[in-house]
């Protein structure tokens, strides 16, 4: 609750913010803005490997329980390899990624400096987050989601302080911005750092390299590195492609579509940042029943809340967006339709890959997924170069291998947890989803169709059918009989006191 409570303070902050900051910058700037902040992107495939390696290990560790000092060995070493990890992105980014800053990317002559302030600034940002991460799974392993939610809320006031300074001080507006989310970003991580220092014991250990953790580690993020190399490679270059054949423009608008499937994806963010250390935590402790439990309650619930959050916004995207922004770069209505399409598979197949890490078996779901995804941004760069693709193309790509990957990271699950179905997952999960969109997705489309309404009227009236029939056969079709129990004890305890 104290998440969601963050969460809704969150969207109306961001969503405020991103025009604000879109219209101040210009449609340029900030697409140079999120094109060279790509670069560094492109090279964090590294340290997410490691990322999901410590959560995993941080938490088994907790779920086991032995008392034996193994879990302040696993952060110290987990973060001595994290320091190593920064320096090599380090290297790899005032090399590699100059170079293609410098040759390779579509900039206007005006905004070089700019876009060099701002590089330099993300290689900092980024060696700070990639240091960051052993903290944040400490936190997250021991469940104490409401530090999240208070400091969190925290930031997200500075970033209304930054829209002032922004407006106010004469000098370039990309490089204040660039300083400001810097100094922002360094200041919560320092944050988060002594508050965890301040917690959890094990985080005050000193730093140590012990073989017989670091290599397990290093081992399961292996298999994972191709994965995350992947996602990058893919987000990433679709970026860079869109930007060598559309130029920064384009940029912009794919910007605004990450900025909407950002606010909506942080719903679905908060029940994974709850799940996960359930799931991995009743694997360790062999409950492979509620294992497969959490696994399709959760991929349900989330699935009947983005899609309850972003059908209403599919149905009257050219509105909202209107409504929200001075200026609606072109393309930002279609790329943001997928963007949210997107979402709602990406967030089933998050809670089934959850399932892959807890049994430490993530070989196959990384091949699989992590070779679909790499062949979007070849395919993506075919189809614009000698097909005239639209820049819509690389976004359909994205959610047809995000359906194929959820199923396929099922389907890993049912190899190596005890108790867990693939075919029924398949029954009770996907098969019931898609059934649940298909009908509501109908009804808002046929409505649409025939209504006699325009603006303000046909918005409410869109959105309160959609949020009616998601809300409606989500609860029929997608809580399992013991859910909706839980739901209205939950409820009628909350009404009595």
């Amino acid at each position: 609750m104290l998440l969601y409570g963050r969460m809704f303070l969150s969207m109306a902050i961001s969503l405020f913010t991103s025009r604000e900051i879109l219209r101040i910058l210009g449609v340029e700037d900030f697409g140079v803005y999120n094109v060279v902040g790509g670069v560094i992107a492109m090279f964090s495939f590294i340290n997410a490997s490691m990322s999901g390696a410590t959560s995993r290990f941080l938490t088994y560790e907790l779920g086991k329980d032995s008392g034996d000092g193994t879990l302040k060995k696993t952060f110290a070493s987990a973060l001595l390899v994290h320091c190593m990890i920064a320096l090599a992105i380090v290297i790899l980014a005032e090399t590699v990624g100059l170079w293609l800053l410098l040759n390779k990317l579509v900039i206007p002559e005006g905004s070089r400096f700019a876009a060099m302030v701002v590089y330099q600034l993300s290689i900092v940002s980024a060696a700070i987050g990639i240091t960051q991460v052993p903290y944040n799974a400490t936190l997250i392993a021991h469940e104490r989601l409401d530090l999240f939610a208070y400091i969190d809320m925290g930031n997200l006031l500075l970033k209304l302080v930054i829209l002032y300074i922004l407006l106010v001080l004469p000098f370039n507006k990309l490089i204040v911005y660039a300083v400001l989310v810097f100094v922002v970003s360094f200041g919560t991580a320092i944050f988060y750092r002594w508050t965890a220092y301040r917690l959890f014991p094990e985080v005050r250990a000193k730093l140590t390299y012990e073989p017989a953790i670091v290599k397990p580690m290093l081992s399961y993020s292996g298999w994972d590195l191709y994965g995350n190399m992947s996602v990058t490679a893919r987000t990433t270059g679709i970026q860079l492609v869109l930007n060598m054949f559309f130029g920064p423009v384009l940029n912009a608008a794919a910007g605004v579509a990450s900025q909407v499937q950002t606010a909506v994806m942080a719903f679905a963010n908060n029940i994974t940042t709850a799940l996960k250390p359930q799931i991995i935590k009743s694997y360790a402790a062999q409950d492979y029943g509620r294992t497969f439990s959490l696994i399709c309650n959760g991929s349900n619930l989330i699935f009947a809340l983005l899609l309850f959050l972003s059908l209403p916004l599919i149905a009257n995207i050219d509105f909202v967006l209107g409504l929200w922004l001075h200026e609606v770069p072109d393309w930002t209505t279609q790329l943001t339709v997928c963007t949210l399409i997107f979402n709602i598979f990406a967030g089933m197949s998050i809670v089934a890959v959850t399932g892959c890490h807890a049994c430490g078996h993530i070989k196959r779901p990384s091949l699989i997924n992590g070779s679909m995804y790499l062949m979007v941004v070849p395919l993506t760069y075919v189809c614009f170069r000698w097909f005239d693709g639209t820049p819509v193309l690389p976004y359909i790509f994205n959610f047809c291998t995000i359906a194929i990957g959820c199923l396929s990271n099922a389907y890993t699950c049912s190899i190596h947890i005890p108790s867990f179905s693939f075919m029924a997952y398949f029954r009770r999960v996907f098969a019931k989803c898609m059934f649940v969109a298909a009908v509501c997705c109908g009804i808002v489309y046929i409505v649409k169709l025939i209504s006699p309404f325009d603006s303000w009227v046909l918005f409410f009236e869109l959105s309160v059918l959609s949020c009616l029939a998601t809300g409606t056969l989500g609860w029929c079709f997608l809580c399992s009989p013991s859910i909706r129990k839980s739901i209205v004890s939950f409820v009628k305890r909350k009404i009595v006191h």
